[in-house]
């Protein structure tokens, strides 16, 4: 028993199996099995490697953006003068990445909180008094209906609101002039980098004359708006009017297996939400952006105010970052699963020899072996004679 034990783990330890090759001299099945595995070559080399750099580390970057709108606006509408900076037009506050400029707006003056008649829009009607329900949702209705508008008399912020015409052109036309800065830092914390969209060629000299170009200046962080918008797709003139949403996507993708100052940004714009960009006259609900606020004041001890639809602009600031280095652990994994690949060749080209081809028959003889071991019957046990005999 302990030789028969001591006999296995011998044989496990010292001894090396391989499996048998045979050589098949067949051009067809040789150069197909040569086509499969240059291809296979070609696709850990080029793809894996070379266009996915399967031999690196990935880290996703961590970044913040600071904004800064400039530029300013008149207008003299009514014959009444006034000076647009960047505390009018910019909502909310400056700073943050994701903001509006507004571009169009209708302004609703010396409102109060009275009674006075629904807009006569068509849509809110009455001929008499029955169709003006006390309390009805959406507005408060007194219950009289006004004969010379034909709508429901209601308590709310009179004079009421009247946006059925959006002025035409944009009251703020002007704002594709004004200007964008971006200040973008971002890191990479697998591999203590940090880095800012002002790079080193990006100094204050260069800031103050620079104005962004996809060719010609490709790192200034500053951008006219309206180059912001035609670069997403959508016609200023008609996103002015009603608004709309623009992305403006900062994009690093950085290969720190070279020099740190390799890593730039990429600035890229995407029309979000507006009119479109083809020329689409479909009738499409809820087009464009827009939102209220309102100004508040006292006038002879009464308050009023002052409410403003506006249309605007909103850009959306979005950073993506990526950095890969070089790491032994990913590069084994695409290494293995290369060589894996491999055995692909051998799957089809044994295919080929045992079904398909004409001698397929003497392949498979060639390839497997086949033993068959013969059942040993049991010796019985000799009579006594026998036993005899053979003594004899």
């Amino acid at each position: 028993m302990k030789s028969q034990i001591r006999r296995t783990f011998s044989d496990f330890f010292f001894e090396y199996e391989t499996p048998r090759q045979v050589l098949v001299r067949n051009k067809r099945v040789a150069v197909v099995c040569r086509i499969i595995q240059m291809g296979v070559l070609a696709y850990i080399i080029g793809w894996v490697f070379m266009y996915e750099k399967g031999y690196q580390v990935v880290d996703t970057a961590i970044g913040s953006v600071f904004t800064k709108m400039k530029g300013v606006a008149f207008t003299n509408i009514s014959k009444k003068e006034r000076i647009w900076d960047v505390a009018d037009y910019v909502f909310p506050e400056q700073g943050d990445s994701s903001f509006v400029v507004m571009t169009n707006y209708i302004a609703t003056v010396g409102q109060k909180q009275d009674k006075c008649p629904e807009l006569p829009d068509g849509k809110n009607t009455c001929n008499s008094d029955a169709d003006c329900d006390e309390g009805k949702y959406k507005r408060h209705m007194t219950g009289r209906c006004i004969k010379n508008t034909s709508t429901c008399e209601i308590y709310s912020w009179c004079p009421v609101e009247d946006d059925r015409k959006i002025p035409d052109p944009p009251v703020l036309l002007t704002a594709e002039n004004y200007t964008l800065f971006i200040k973008n830092s971002i890191t990479f914390p697998q591999f203590n980098v940090v880095r800012s969209n002002l790079v080193e060629s990006v100094n204050q000299s260069y800031i103050n004359k620079c104005l962004y170009h996809p060719q010609t200046d490709p790192l200034c962080p500053i951008f006219r708006l309206g180059d912001i918008v035609e670069r997403s797709g959508f016609s200023f003139s008609e996103i002015a009017r009603v608004g709309g949403a623009i992305g403006v996507l900062i994009d690093w993708d950085c290969n720190l297996d070279l020099s740190v100052r390799q890593c730039k940004p990429n600035y890229e714009f995407y029309g979000l939400y507006g009119t479109g960009k083809n020329g689409d006259k479909e009738d499409k609900p809820s087009l464009g952006y827009n939102f209220r606020y309102a100004k508040y004041y006292v006038e002879n001890g009464e308050e009023r105010r002052t409410l403003m639809k506006v249309f605007g602009v909103r850009i959306d600031i979005i950073v993506h970052g990526q950095a890969g280095k070089f790491d032994i652990i990913p590069t084994l994994t695409a290494i293995g699963s290369g060589v894996g690949i491999f055995g692909v060749a051998t799957v089809v080209c044994d295919m080929l020899l045992l079904y398909l081809v004409p001698k397929r028959n003497f392949y498979k003889n060639m390839k497997f072996k086949n033993t068959e071991i013969l059942e040993e019957k049991p010796a019985l046990p000799q009579s006594k004679t026998e036993r005899d005999l053979s003594k004899e």
